[in-house]
């Protein structure tokens, strides 16, 4: 059974798709059945931006021992640039979320 549970996260960034870059303003990300995947359950991220429609979207279905490499990774890469680039990321603005 499906839960469709999902947690939306406001992005501000872009993301390469079919149709070249596009901007996105939304992760929707979930922990479910894959579509596409070759697993049982799969973390399935949808990057889209919500202000255009999301129409387009850029998505990615992980094993759960991916996504947590990943997160560990993501975070290891923005403490290592932001040392080496003098903290410059953490004076980007946070995109707001919509009410």
């Amino acid at each position: 059974m499906c839960s469709y549970i999902v947690e939306k996260a406001k992005l501000l960034g872009s993301a390469k798709g079919p149709s070249g870059w596009m901007r996105i303003d939304t992760a929707n990300v979930y922990y479910d059945h894959p579509f596409h995947a070759p697993l049982d359950h799969a973390l399935g991220i949808d990057f889209i931006s919500e202000a255009d429609g999301g129409r387009e979207r850029v998505a990615v279905e992980l094993s759960a021992a991916s996504a947590r490499e990943l997160a560990a990774k993501i975070l290891a890469a923005l403490a290592t640039g932001e040392v080496e680039h003098g903290k410059a990321a953490r004076h980007a603005p946070a995109p707001v979320p919509a009410e």
